[in-house]
């Protein structure tokens, strides 16, 4: 009866039903009292029993009882424990046991392996065990969870010896330290390694994981590794995902990895790797995903990367990179494209619009100059836009509306000039719910030995083949400023993001009243321009909108009282404008201090504590100071006109008085005229 919604109190009926070998309540909304393991004690041939629930819907109550039944799986998560259960003092034939998100405390629970022998998975994730110790004896387990715990000091030097069939260990997100264990290199059937979110430290070159040929999930991340990646040739050949990112690897990245041809994932991101991007990284043609991010890598792009062709995220951002773009480079799978903040030049090659597939393309802060490429694709995909920090010019492209997918474009921080495109209201109207679904329903009918196997087997290969164009939006991120502040938008969350930064260009005309038809935008930076008119009364229709800049323009009018509708606005700038008349103070903008509105000298109102009142005979002052100020020009206009021309006039006079021949050719001029003004006066006057 799992994943339905099912609620109210468990039916006692159930303890009845003395036949029974497999219960599974798991995923549904009981509450309104305790469940007792008593009163499944009478259900002597139940085998399977897996319980979870929402968080506190349900309190499973512990209690001193000896059931009648031995257990093959018990899958207990989410059910508010506390303790482990003491029945399981008594059960020696459990094959799988689940017994996460429990609030679980104390050492390691070694008498669960040594009671039960033919335990095979065990899982106790996000607990609050602290102490971990095994015993000499050897063990068949092969999965284990202890991800999320508090588990301190180094790791047993036996482990491999104790548990040398492990196929699954995730021991991440604890407090271990030290080197990883030499035995572990034992371990041969290992396929899953995560000891990522640790304080382990040591070189890979001495790392006993180098041994463990069955490798294809190694995640390193977040700990204190150091040295070289892989100096020397390893053979793990059936690597598919290797994370070692955030740690202290530094060096050149040598050739260790060229047997491991099969990767489909890897990131060395976040370290202090140097040298250039080796160009046999071209031969990874499984690659999905490879992040060098936030190191010390230079030179350009290889052009090798041609042939990975269904690569999807390319992260090579934060590093010394330089020189231009390689037109000829084809990165035409690519969905996402990182090369942010790096010292790249010249200009954007067209081909990187051509595609359909990219979602999201950063190329901010680098030495980019230009136009913005026009050649845009009208299937294109794009999502996200972002070419701060560069120097482009020119104007914005009308091609750019051809994005009707687009919902996050930062042009800001260049040199683009003309007026905003009427049409960029095309843009940042795509809105989906969450765009990447994951997860999967798995029922363990029979009770025999290989199909818990199975079970387990499924869940792991979850984890191992389950990369593919779905599961990659947990690793897609877009860094967006709003609010004054950068915030980081991935997963779901960005699929109803949407914003507009053109901020610090030379941007000029008025703001276009179609942008009111952006009813999904969230931020909108117009700052740091030369835009002019008044503020569109229809920005009261941007419902959705939290952020709005429109500071240091040369815009005049009032602020449209109609703006006090933006309920979600939190961020409202138009400082240094010429704009008059007085703030409103209703709604989110009573909120507003005076940062908000220094540099309009004719606005008025509480916020910037200035009465409206003397503000308007003061406006009426230089009104007419200013027609009286006109009418003073109009006469100083007709005496400096006539002085010009009676100068103009004793100027030619003198020049003819001094120079005869100037004399000679002017009086020559006017017979000239003089006949010429007989001849026409006789042949079209008095003729007829």
């Amino acid at each position: 009866m799992s994943s339905n919604q099912l609620s109210g109190i468990l039916p006692s009926v159930i303890a009845n039903l003395t036949s029974l070998e497999y219960l599974a309540l798991y995923d549904n909304k009981f509450k309104g009292r305790l469940f007792s393991f008593c009163s499944l004690a009478n259900l002597s041939k139940l085998e399977v029993f897996q319980l979870s629930m929402e968080a506190d819907l349900l309190q499973v109550k512990i209690e001193n009882c000896l059931p009648t039944f031995q257990l093959k799986v018990l899958s207990l998560p989410n059910c508010n424990l506390g303790v482990i259960p003491n029945f399981l003092l008594h059960q020696f034939n459990l094959k799988y046991l689940d017994l996460s998100h429990n609030k679980l405390a104390g050492n390691f629970p070694t008498w669960l392996l040594e009671n039960n022998t033919k335990l095979e998975v065990l899982y106790l994730t996000n607990n609050s065990f602290s102490g971990f110790q095994l015993t000499s004896a050897q063990h068949g387990l092969i999965s284990l969870d202890i991800s999320s715990n508090n588990f301190t000091g180094k790791l047993p030097q036996n482990m491999g010896i104790v548990l040398p069939k492990l196929d699954c260990m995730n021991i991440s997100k604890n407090s271990f330290e030290g080197n990883i264990p030499s035995s572990i290199g034992k371990m041969q059937g290992l396929r899953l390694l995560d000891v990522s979110s640790n304080k382990f430290a040591g070189e890979l070159s001495q790392s006993p994981v180098t041994n463990c040929f069955s490798l294809e999930w190694l995640q390193l991340s977040n700990n204190n590794f150091d040295g070289q990646i892989f100096p020397n040739y390893v053979n793990l050949t059936r690597l598919l995902f290797l994370y070692l990112d955030n740690n202290h690897f530094s060096g050149k990245i040598k050739d260790g990895l060229l047997r491991s041809s099969e990767l489909m994932v890897l990131d060395i991101s976040n370290n202090h790797l140097s040298g250039h991007i080796p160009s046999w990284m071209g031969n990874f043609s499984n690659l999905y995903i490879l992040s060098m991010s936030k190191n010390l890598l230079e030179g350009n792009i290889p052009v090798q990367f041609n042939n990975l062709a269904i690569l999807q995220i390319l992260d090579i951002s934060e590093n010394n990179l330089s020189g231009s773009m390689i037109s000829t480079l084809n990165l035409s799978s690519v969905e996402h494209l990182y090369l942010q903040s790096n010292a790249l030049g010249g200009s954007i090659p067209n081909t990187i619009f051509r595609g359909s597939a990219l979602e999201t393309l950063d190329l901010r802060d680098n030495y980019f100059f230009g136009r913005i490429p026009h050649q845009i694709n009208e299937h294109s995909n794009l999502r996200a836009l972002l070419l701060r920090g560069n120097y482009l010019q020119g104007p914005i492209p009308h091609q750019l509306c051809q994005l009707r997918k687009l919902s996050i474009m930062d042009l800001s921080h260049n040199r683009l000039n003309g007026s905003i495109p009427a049409c960029i209201t095309n843009l940042l109207f795509w809105k989906v719910g969450s765009r990447y679904l994951s997860g999967f329903v798995m029922v363990v009918m029979d009770l025999g030995v290989a199909d818990i196997r199975n079970y387990y087997n499924s869940t792991v290969q979850l984890s191992l083949d389950g990369i593919d164009g779905r599961s990659l939006g947990t690793q897609v991120e877009v860094n967006f400023m709003t609010k004054n502040r950068y915030e980081s938008y991935k997963g779901v969350i960005l699929d109803y993001m949407a914003g507009l930064d053109l901020s610090s260009n030379k941007l000029t005309g008025d703001i276009p009243s179609e942008i009111c038809d952006l009813q999904n935008i969230h931020g909108l930076n117009l700052s740091h321009n030369f835009l002019s008119g008044s503020i569109p009364e229809s920005f009261s229709n941007l419902k959705m909108i939290e952020s709005l800049d429109l500071s240091h323009n040369k815009l005049n009018g009032q602020i449209p009282p109609q703006l006090t509708e933006l309920h979600s606005l939190s961020k409202f700038d138009v400082s240094y404008n010429d704009l008059s008349g007085p703030i409103p103070d209703k709604e989110q903008f009573s909120t507003f201090d005076e940062s908000s509105y220094r540099g309009n000298l004719h606005l008025c109102g509480p916020p910037i504590n200035k009465s409206c009142t003397n503000l308007l005979e003061l406006l009426e002052t230089s009104s007419k100071g200013a027609e009286d100020e006109s009418a003073v020009d109009m006469v100083a206009f007709y005496w400096s006109f006539v002085a010009s021309c009676v100068t103009v006039m004793l100027g030619l006079l003198a020049i003819l008085w001094v120079n005869p021949y100037w004399r000679r050719l002017w009086f020559y001029f006017i017979e000239e005229c003089i006949d010429l003004c007989y001849y026409w006066l006789f042949k079209y006057v008095f003729y007829w």
